[in-house]
């Protein structure tokens, strides 16, 4: 922890200083009667070029350059100072036309992503790591199809004590729906437990009509609702950070692809004076 404070607070701070010495870099150019908005473009697009090889690097094992972390951190800090070179090529103006403006507009809502991402990764992961562990996203749907199976067997099992049927009865006109598939995704991501605890609650309180052996095919199936309670926090949480990238990294590159069309035209134009 004290390693990674410190590693945290020299990054900071170097970033701290490159945004300064950019910003009196960029006012020193300026006072001798040159346009800055040539270079904080150039080196705009350098700064977006660099951000989106995370996404590239991600997906490459080899060669092993730096860790994952440490790309991220990079991420995060290139990505706040490029925010600062934006509004100081943009000269904190908003824009007029309907290219200028769609480019702008694109930029804001990157930045913007990425600030939700950063919070995302940095709590999303300490969610999951405290209700199971690590399960691979993936598979959730056929963990969820082997509750749902187990849960049907032991309701089949109790209906050999008695000739009951309280369990069976409580399954089709309350369980079966719940079990059947992830529950919605507005449950899954803002309130995970209460619906579970409420079926929990009302298992409970059959008990009074159960017989012995009846009563602990409720206690099983109990503890099967909060197993798949655990993975559907789990597909809610991790779909919610794929779902983020599927946001995030489209803009990123349309945002790269505008960057791109409106240096051209810039040049085109005005010849990068």
């Amino acid at each position: 922890m004290k390693t990674f404070r410190f590693r945290l607070f020299w990054a900071i701070i170097a970033s701290l200083f490159l945004a300064i010495l950019f910003v009196v870099g960029m006012l020193s150019y300026k006072i001798v009667l040159h346009n800055t908005a040539f270079i904080s473009g150039w080196i705009l697009l350098v700064m977006v070029l660099v951000l989106t090889l995370f996404n590239v690097r991600k997906k490459l094992t080899y060669p092993p350059l730096f860790k994952s972390a440490t790309w991220m951190q990079f991420h995060i800090y290139i990505g706040a100072l490029s925010v600062l070179v934006f509004l100081l090529h943009t000269e904190w103006h908003l824009p007029n036309g309907v290219f200028e403006s769609i480019f702008y507009c694109l930029f804001v809502f990157v930045a913007g992503s990425g600030v939700i991402g950063i919070y995302l990764t940095r709590t999303i992961p300490r969610q999951l790591a405290g209700r199971g562990g690590e399960v691979i996203f993936e598979r959730i749907p056929m963990f969820l199809k082997e509750l749902r199976e187990q849960a049907e067997g032991l309701v089949i099992d109790s209906l050999q004590f008695n000739d009951s049927t309280i369990i069976a009865d409580f399954y089709n006109t309350k369980l079966a729906a719940y079990m059947s598939a992830p529950r919605p995704v507005s449950l899954r991501v803002f309130r995970h437990d209460r619906l579970r605890e409420e079926y929990q609650a009302e298992l409970k309180a059959l008990h009074r009509y159960l017989s012995d052996e009846e009563q602990e095919v409720a206690e099983k199936i109990s503890d099967v609702l909060a197993l798949k309670d655990v993975l559907d926090f789990h597909h809610g949480r991790q779909g919610l950070l794929k779902a983020w990238l599927f946001v995030h990294i489209p803009l990123t590159y349309a945002v790269l692809l505008f960057m791109v069309v409106h240096l051209v035209l810039v040049h085109a134009f005005y010849g990068g004076m």
